[in-house]
């Protein structure tokens, strides 16, 4: 899925990122906890959350996340946002909560991680 679709599909921003936007993303990943992003998320990923710090960039950075979708009208301060333009991470921000976006992008298509336990 394009993040074009994306924002089309959550109603979306482009914060940052424009020229970017036939970019394809492979799966997607919602969490406010960090730590659940580095242990599940997968490369080519869109990360939607709630936190606007900078620790949500460095985390995408580290998985190879291509686009970060704030939830609920979130919008990172400056210092994220140079951040995302230094790592090349498209930023988007959407007034739907999480439950909705991930509901609407699943509905159409976008693939979720999958873990299976033993």
């Amino acid at each position: 899925m394009t993040l074009k679709e994306i924002k089309k599909i959550l109603k979306a921003e482009v914060i940052i990122g424009e020229d970017y936007l036939s970019m394809e993303v492979k799966m997607g990943c919602a969490s406010d906890l960090m730590s659940d992003v580095l242990a599940y998320a997968k490369p080519d990923a869109l990360l939607l959350t709630g936190l606007t710090n900078s620790q949500v960039i460095r985390t995408a950075e580290i998985v190879d996340i291509r686009a970060v979708c704030f939830i609920r009208g979130k919008k990172p301060d400056e210092r994220t946002i140079k951040l995302a333009i230094e790592k090349n991470i498209v930023l988007l921000t959407t007034q739907m909560p999480m439950f909705e976006s991930c509901g609407r992008l699943y509905k159409n298509g976008l693939a979720s991680r999958l873990v299976k336990h033993k």
